[in-house]
């Protein structure tokens, strides 16, 4: 399962039907940096990051999209030009 921020979940209902899935950049506001976060996994284990991001006070449960099936053919995310990328590879425990 993928988590999306609201703002790119709007993007891709105005985009639906590509395949691969992909996530354009929306507009930039001014003043503001803008981070999109994905959190793939499991639905339990995309929940549970959520609800543990939300514990710390980093994100509220209300501000990530519904779960969305990833398509067969994969993801592909446009970067802007400058923009970076930074992967981090957690394991969770089973119950």
């Amino acid at each position: 399962m993928l988590c999306f921020t609201r703002q790119d979940l709007r993007v891709l209902q105005e985009l639906g039907g590509l395949s691969p899935l992909r996530l354009a950049t929306p507009n930039a506001q001014p003043g503001r940096e803008r981070l999109r976060h994905l959190v793939i996994g499991s639905p339990e284990g995309v929940r549970g990051a959520i609800h543990h991001l939300h514990v710390l006070t980093y994100a509220e449960q209300r501000e990530w999209s519904r779960l969305v099936t990833i398509p067969d053919s994969g993801i592909l995310i446009t970067p802007e030009q400058g923009e970076v990328f930074s992967y981090l590879l957690r394991y969770r425990q089973l119950s």
